[in-house]
C-alpha cells in the first residue's frame, strides 16, 4: 500500500484517545512509507494524522476546497492542492489512494464514507474501506448497515465492503491483506 486516504473529523472529539489514534496512524504510515491523503486542513483529527505523518518524515498530500482554507487553515510543510468544490476534493482524494480509512468524525466524515461505500456497491472500485471502530464509535453505523440489509434495501455484501477494526494497530495489516485478496 503506497497511499492511504484518511477520512476523519476537523475536530478532535470528546475522547483524547481518538487524537492519539490519529497520531499513531500518521506515524505508522510514515514508518511504512505510505503517503497520507487527507482533507488538507490543520484542525482536528485531520491535522493530527497529517501532522504526525509529516513530523515523522512521511509523505502527506492534502486536498482542500478554497472556501475551507480560511476556516480550517492549511497544514504547513505538506504537499497540498486547493480545489474549487467538495466534489473535486473527494474525487482527488479517492484517485490518489490505494485504500480508505475512516477515523471518528462528524457528518462530513460519514458522508465521505457512505459515498465510497456506494461506489463499491456499484462496482466502481475494489479499494479496502477500513473503519476504525475504536471504543465502538462507529457501532451505530454498523447496526444501521445491518438494518438496511435486514429490511431488504441492500445486499449482504455491504457488510463486507466496510471492514470494521477495533484498534489502530489493525488498520495497516487489514488493508494490506484485503488488497492482496482483491488481486488474487
Amino acid at each position: 500500500m503506497k497511499s492511504l486516504c484518511v477520512y476523519c473529523g476537523s475536530r478532535t472529539g470528546a475522547d483524547p484517545d481518538f487524537e492519539k489514534a490519529a497520531q499513531w496512524i500518521g506515524e505508522e504510515a510514515a514508518r511504512r512509507d505510505c503517503r497520507i491523503v487527507y482533507g488538507g486542513g490543520k484542525l482536528g483529527l485531520m491535522g493530527a494524522t497529517a501532522g504526525a505523518a509529516r513530523d515523522a518524515g512521511g509523505k502527506v498530500f492534502g486536498v482542500i476546497p478554497d472556501f475551507l482554507v480560511e476556516l480550517e487553515g492549511v497544514l504547513e510543510g505538506v504537499d497540498h492542492k486547493i480545489v474549487k468544490t467538495m466534489h473535486e476534493r473527494k474525487m482527488l482524494m479517492f484517485e490518489e489512494s490505494d485504500a480508505i480509512l475512516t477515523l471518528p468524525g462528524g457528518i462530513g466524515t460519514l458522508e465521505e464514507l457512505i459515498e465510497v461505500s456506494s461506489w463499491a456497491r456499484l462496482s466502481l472500485h475494489r479499494k479496502p474501506i477500513i473503519v476504525l471502530n475504536m471504543k465502538e464509535f462507529w457501532t451505530p453505523l454498523k447496526n444501521l448497515v445491518d438494518h438496511i440489509i435486514d429490511q431488504g434495501f441492500a445486499d449482504k455484501a455491504l457488510r463486507t465492503d466496510l471492514i470494521f477494526v477495533e484498534k489502530p494497530e489493525d488498520v495497516f495489516p487489514t488493508a494490506e491483506n484485503h488488497m492482496l485478496r482483491a488481486r488474487a
